[in-house]
């Protein structure tokens, strides 16, 4: 077995520092987008570039850091830890099961509430970014809170990697089966999203990353593997949260230029419900399915969680013109992280034992 680079080295001590403080860094890059959003809205667009003076080519800075996330997912995974998940059929098939279900079962009840509201279209906005990011895979991050809490971490890597394989064909299901509920013109903009996703964005943006990862992990020697994996996982983090910056700096500079407090208090409440009846979901089924505790905390997080930072490129993508929407897409990345601390959280007997 491969041991742990030393924990005075530089980069393993500042992974540490940030991993336990994760929550506080999120915190500032929502800040510094407040304070300086600038530098966020230049990297938000794509840019072009000629080296050698050869072709043009078009360069898009939030899709580099989301593979780069996406390829440390998969270089953490191990040929064990892959081999184990497939003696989990039953957590895999449940938990890519209630992952897929959850949209289609919250989303019309929350877009049915919404109806309600003042808003001139519905709330067709929110539920279409609400739409947007719950399609996309197993958040590659849920894997973390079953290393670091309570859970089964090989088949938590499994059901991310197995949401992700089958990504092309159900992102575009999803998007396409949800579009009925929004107003003409966002539902235009979700079958862009829709056929972006089924004829690229899931292979490229999502799959051939975490793919890539993985096969780089096979032939990394096993001398090179601590290192390699703590610098792997201290560049997916830092990649994590300028891309909450990048993304923040769209949604909260157009707030800023044009101040609208119950847009934020409408994105918060809509990603609070698609949150709360998405985890209440995975623990509902878990219950009644009696599995074990390791396989319900992988349940709950695979029906709960999805790549939220996919969601928002793809939102960037399909709706440049909207920046707006990308608050639900915020307040909802937020909110899953802390549920699954709460859900991951050790119990007091578990603790003291």
């Amino acid at each position: 077995m491969p041991t742990t680079p030393p924990s005075g080295h530089p980069h393993v001590s500042l992974l540490t520092f940030l991993r336990r403080r994760l929550g506080w860094a999120s915190g500032t890059a929502y800040a510094a987008a407040v304070v300086l959003p600038a530098p966020g809205l230049w990297l938000r667009h794509a840019h072009t570039v000629s080296p050698s003076g050869r072709l043009p080519v078009g360069v898009s800075v939030t899709q580099i850091l989301l593979a780069t996330v996406l390829f440390a997912a998969g270089l953490r995974a191990s040929p064990r830890a892959l081999a184990g998940m497939l003696r989990r059929p039953l957590i895999l098939l449940s938990g890519l099961a209630l992952h897929l279900t959850a949209p289609l079962l919250v989303i019309p009840a929350v877009a049915l509430a919404l109806r309600c509201s003042p808003d001139s279209d519905g709330g067709s906005g929110m539920i279409a970014a609400m739409i947007l990011t719950v399609a996309m895979p197993v958040a590659a991050g849920a894997t973390v809170w079953t290393s670091e809490g309570r859970g089964d971490e090989a088949a938590m890597l499994g059901l991310v990697l197995t949401s992700t394989l089958v990504s092309p064909l159900t992102l575009p299901a999803t998007i396409g089966a949800l579009s009925p509920l929004l107003s003409p013109d966002y539902a235009r903009g979700a079958a862009i999203a829709a056929s972006g996703a089924g004829s690229g964005f899931a292979l490229t943006g999502v799959l051939l990353p975490c793919a890539a990862g993985i096969g780089c992990r096979l032939l990394l020697p096993d001398r090179a593997e601590p290192t390699a994996l703590s610098v792997a996982a201290l560049l997916a983090v830092l990649a994590a949260l300028l891309l909450t910056y990048v993304n923040a700096c769209g949604a909260i500079g157009q707030f800023l230029a044009q101040p609208r407090p119950f847009l934020v208090l409408g994105a918060a409440g809509t990603a609070t419900a698609v949150c709360v009846l998405s985890f209440g979901w995975g623990r509902c089924c878990a219950r009644v399915l009696r599995l074990t505790a390791p396989a319900r905390t992988c349940v709950e997080l695979a029906s709960g969680m999805s790549n939220s930072s996919a969601g928002a490129v793809l939102i960037t993508s399909a709706m440049p013109d909207r920046p707006q929407i990308l608050l639900p897409v915020l307040a909802f990345s937020l909110l899953q992280k802390v549920a699954a601390n709460r859900i991951t959280r050790p119990r007091p007997a578990e603790a003291a034992g």
